[in-house]
């Protein structure tokens, strides 16, 4: 690990404006979605060229936070990782004093200043962190004179989604794009994408308290919090690593004994799609929400944590849960002002099965602690571990249900910037980001007025039933307001289709097994999807030919299949003529096919029939690999 400290660059005889309009200085990887407006005509813009010289720089190995995102980063769309926002101008702000603010909040945060570099490894994982000490950076200013203030919030807010689906490379610096609106050289807006692997939501909070003192002309006092370099040393250390190690125990303890998912019913068809979203804005929920808290001394993220888990259960129709919840990871006050990506996911294993809410909000405010502590992850080894649960449990981790608490990381100015809500509660139906979730409750503020928004997959809750499970959460916070609610009373929330057991009239075959509820239907599906591909891949070693020696019309390998619970464990019969399938080749096949498909599991025992010139042989087993399973065990 290096650190240096750079002098300050010497001044060009040939440089009168350290920003400079310059139409040849745009990052090639930027998309341009300025020519045309998405609801107007082309505006004009420019690119103005910023240049930082700060007086640090160095390298180091990633922080747990960093090596996380970019995994997420290579993972998913852009507009899943990067994060949009219209940040707030001060009162008469020129452009000039803009630009100098971004250039000082550039050089004051090594974060923004960090790049990826790829690694020696065959996939080029970045495994080292470089921040640079000088550089330039590329800000666009839109031409939007004569909008009024209507129009200049959607045109910001248009152009913000336009510019959140376009990467941030890893390997250029900063960490962040910027787009200016101006009327002339008046500044009217900023909108800010963040790249994950540079600031997490607490972290964006922070910048943008410094950005609107140092555009309104105030000198900061210098950054006192650990720089991610330093954090990546710390994570290094005996005491980091036991932490890690302690993570890694929880989620596998979870993963290990809570349910795999929490929404499987005869509504659940595939994978996630097609979500939708719902802002609802309410100030008599905000006092409510307060009277709660003063009664059960709970805090407000804990009393809305068990208020929405409650709805959750009654939907799902089971009383324990898996929920992922966001956690900023700055538990440590030396933490709190720290500028760059630590958020990962706590990974919350809750019973809501008491009698009413009180007790609920008991049980959550000692889980959600537990999973908090527990989730400075790396997140090659919980990869890998969810991996090793799907083998060992035959049910794959399916991160359905997330919460993630922003209150805290929004500033107030841009809270109050918001337009006055028309109604209470205001509910506003949206257009919701392609998130593989089933149902996320992001809360935005719990101050005078209590904002959230919910994004759910219409395989949980079609439109109608968000507004009522929307609605189900206020009533709940009103009546909690006054005394304990008892949970068996959430008739207005949307529960469970009807059929919970047995066959139902689309066709599946319900049990349950290892704690989830699973369609026969869907394992038979399963196993048979699972062969199919396996065959196409080549795992097929029998001989592919009939007696005449043409083509078999149906080959060995895609045997006859029946799927049965005995004495509790799900069994699957194969018979097939292929002499070389195993148990383990089958269960290897399934576990690979099981993403997606979450009202079904891998079979826990496999009876195979071998036929063949002498008769049936038998072949029977878990298809469990020891080496995963005991890796597994000895963390759980």
């Amino acid at each position: 690990m290096t650190a240096h400290h750079a002098a300050p660059r010497a001044a060009d005889p040939h440089e009168t404006d350290p920003h400079q309009t310059d139409p040849h200085d745009a990052d090639p990887h930027d998309a341009d979605p300025y020519e045309a407006a998405p609801h107007g005509p082309a505006r004009a813009h420019r690119r103005i060229t910023v240049r930082f010289a700060a007086t640090t720089g160095g390298s180091g190995p990633l922080t747990r936070g960093q090596d996380n995102m970019i995994r997420c980063i290579r993972r998913d769309a852009p507009e899943a990782i990067n994060k949009e926002s219209v940040w707030p101008v001060p009162p008469g702000a020129s452009l000039a004093a803009g630009l100098d603010a971004l250039r000082l909040l550039v050089e004051r945060h090594e974060s923004l200043r960090t790049s990826f570099p790829p690694g020696p490894g065959p996939d080029a994982f970045p495994v080292s962190q470089v921040v640079r000490g000088d550089g330039r950076f590329a800000v666009t200013a839109v031409e939007a004179g004569g909008l009024d203030v209507r129009e200049l919030d959607a045109l910001a807010a248009e152009l913000g989604q336009a510019d959140v689906a376009v990467p941030v490379p890893l390997d250029i610096v900063p960490r962040i794009r910027f787009t200016l609106l101006v009327d002339g050289q008046r500044l009217l807006r900023l909108i800010a994408v963040v790249c994950h692997a540079g600031a997490d939501g607490a972290a964006t909070a922070l910048l943008i308290q410094d950005w609107y003192a140092l555009a309104a002309g105030k000198e900061l006092p210098p950054v006192s919090a650990p720089t991610p370099i330093q954090i990546a040393a710390a994570e290094q250390s005996p005491q980091g690593r036991r932490r890690a190690a302690g993570a890694l125990r929880h989620w596998a303890r979870v993963l290990g004994s809570g349910p795999q998912v929490v929404f499987a019913d005869s509504r659940i068809t595939g994978p996630p799609s097609g979500p939708a979203a719902l802002m609802v804005r309410s100030r008599t929920a905000a006092a409510d929400l307060a009277a709660v808290c003063r009664r059960t001394g709970a805090s407000p993220s804990v009393v809305l944590l068990a208020a929405f888990s409650a709805l959750v259960a009654h939907r799902a129709g089971r009383a324990e849960l898996a929920v992922s919840a966001l956690s900023a990871n700055r538990q440590r006050a030396a933490l709190l002002d720290h500028v760059g990506t630590l958020a990962q996911d706590a990974l919350i294993l809750l019973d809501t099965g008491t009698a009413d809410l009180d007790q609920l909000i008991g049980r959550t405010k000692s889980a959600s602690l537990s999973a908090y502590w527990h989730s400075v992850l790396d997140a090659e080894q919980v990869w890998q571990l969810v991996e090793d649960a799907a083998h060992v449990r035959g049910s794959r981790f399916a991160r359905q249900v997330v919460v993630n608490d922003l209150s805290l990381t929004i500033p107030a100015a841009v809270a109050d910037a918001q337009p006055a809500a028309t109604a209470d509660p205001e509910l506003t139906p949206l257009p919701a980001p392609p998130l593989p979730v089933r149902l996320m409750f992001t809360i935005l503020r719990i101050a005078g007025s209590l904002d959230f928004a919910l994004i759910s997959c219409p395989q949980v809750l079609d439109p109608e039933e968000t507004e009522r499970f929307a609605r189900a959460l206020l009533d709940l916070l009103a009546k909690a307001a006054v005394g304990p609610v008892p949970l068996a009373e959430l008739h207005a929330a949307p529960g469970p289709p009807a059929a919970a057991a047995g066959a139902d009239a689309s066709g599946g075959d319900w049990q349950l097994v290892d704690g989830a509820r699973i369609d026969l239907a869907a394992v038979r599906g399963l196993v048979g999807a699972a062969l199919d591909t396996a065959l196409d891949t080549g795992l097929d070693t029998g001989p592919d030919t009939g007696p005449g020696g043409g083509p078999d019309p149906a080959p060995a390998f895609r045997p006859d299949c029946r799927v049965t619970v005995e004495d509790g464990r799900l069994t699957v019969d194969l018979t097939t003529a292929d002499p070389h399938l195993t148990p383990a080749d089958v269960h290897r096949a399934v576990v690979a096919a099981l993403p997606g498909r979450d009202t079904a599991m891998a079979p826990q025992h496999y009876r195979i029939h071998h036929l063949g010139p002498d008769g049936e042989r038998l072949a029977s087993g878990s298809g469990r690999d020891l080496e995963v399973v005991a890796r597994f065990s000895a963390l759980t």
